[in-house]
């Protein structure tokens, strides 16, 4: 019997009214089946509980309703509760898209594992597009992933946007989020995991596709001098000091650019 790979879609949330729908119905049109969409909230004092309630009821009345597990409790902030959503997922991958993230489009997770067969990679991964606070195209990302993506290719800043890195769920559940880090664990979660792929021998899959529709304001942008900071120790962690000094003067000119 042919094994189709089921996908946690994890979703962090917190106080997340105004941007969330638009990544609910993102994964509720998606024409993949086999999707365990996780939702993960810190206990928010909006309208997030009752959004995500209303999703879980419309969902439960399509024909082939997805399977959402709804988790509400105090966190630590965004990292403590991905490393929750971790804890929790049963796919065989899983990818993380927060409140205002979308989908690039309802076929997207049905094109992604359509062109992959077992041994299933231990990453796949894509491009991103930015949009507004509308949902609406802004620009490519500006920053593309190589044809073949290395963990050394992340000496030259975050090439692959984290929601548009899909990992298998055996192998991430084996690197929880750095709490360390408050803004940029996502950065060094990823190199962690290319690393241990290349120690492994284990695939990583180019889908050639645009994935994610990312909201242009994320918690990153909006702290980008502490990120920075950050994303410097990450590198000096896996890359060496004096490398890191070297490559940094280019992620500097960076910080004052758009993404």
């Amino acid at each position: 019997m042919e094994h189709f790979p089921i996908i946690t879609i994890a979703t962090v949330t917190y106080n997340a009214e105004s941007t969330l729908q638009r990544t609910l119905d993102s994964v509720a049109k998606q024409t993949y089946q086999h999707i365990e969409h996780l939702i993960i909230d810190g206990c928010s004092k909006d309208l997030t509980t009752e959004i995500i309630h209303h999703y879980v009821n419309e969902n439960a009345g399509q024909a082939i309703p997805h399977d959402i597990r709804f988790i509400r409790e105090p966190d630590n902030g965004l990292y403590d509760a991905m490393n929750k959503a971790l804890t929790h997922a049963s796919g065989d991958y899983i990818v993380f898209l927060n409140a205002g993230d979308t989908l690039h489009s309802p076929h997207t997770i049905e094109q992604i594992f359509s062109s992959i067969t077992s041994p299933y990679p231990a990453i796949v991964y894509g491009e991103t597009d930015i949009v507004d606070e509308n949902g609406a195209f802004l620009r490519h990302r500006r920053l593309q992933a190589p044809e073949q993506l290395h963990w050394k290719h992340l000496r030259w800043g975050m090439l692959v946007c984290h929601q548009s890195f899909y990992v298998r769920t055996d192998l991430a559940k084996q690197e929880l989020y750095n709490l360390r880090y408050r803004y940029s664990a996502d950065f060094d979660w990823c190199i962690r995991l290319l690393k241990q792929a290349h120690n492994k021998k284990e695939g990583i899959h180019n889908s050639n596709m645009i994935l994610t529709d990312y909201l242009s304001e994320g918690m990153t942008t909006k702290h980008q001098k502490v990120s920075l900071w950050e994303r410097f120790r990450i590198m000096v962690t896996h890359y060496g000091f004096f490398s890191t000094l070297l490559l940094h003067f280019w992620f500097i000119a960076r910080l004052f650019t758009k993404k």
